[in-house]
């Protein structure tokens, strides 16, 4: 089952780079860009993370709050953050919790090779947990356009 604008967005309890606790219901009352990737300090994650980077202070000058997710761990996560000056949290999900619930974790398939991963979604999610768009076709560099158009 894929998630559509207007269902509620599955509630997770996970863990940034740092340990600390991140909720969905940590953003009752604000607007939520939660994206996932494939793999920290990667050339098309790398160029997402920092459109989003960039774009930062805007994206709070409109409300949001952006939550990045991948099954990296939070090591790996901490080095992605500090080597781009990524403003945002970044979840572990190395449990794969996440990436289920929001129906991401998908088989890809990479010259004949079929494996496991992150398909590179962004859900954009209201002040009362709803899904307001998802963003399954993500254009790295251009990704805070995507969200504000």
């Amino acid at each position: 089952m894929t998630l559509q604008p207007g269902d509620p967005a599955p509630d997770f309890n996970a863990k940034d780079q740092d340990g600390n606790a991140i909720a969905l219901s940590d953003f009752k009352g604000k607007k939520l860009v939660l994206y996932f990737y494939p793999k920290d300090d990667t050339p098309g994650c790398t160029a997402q993370a920092c459109d989003l980077r960039d774009n930062y202070q805007h994206m709070l000058a409109k409300g949001y709050a952006v939550v990045g997710v991948s099954v990296d761990d939070e090591k790996s996560h901490r080095k992605f953050i500090e080597k781009y000056e990524l403003p945002f949290p970044l979840i572990a999900d190395t449990d794969h919790a996440v990436v289920d619930a929001y129906g991401v974790w998908v088989e890809k398939n990479m010259y004949g090779r079929k494996y496991m991963g992150t398909a590179r979604t962004t859900f954009v999610i209201d002040e009362s947990g709803k899904i307001e768009e998802v963003i399954g076709k993500v254009k790295t560099k251009a990704h805070t356009e995507q969200i504000l158009k």
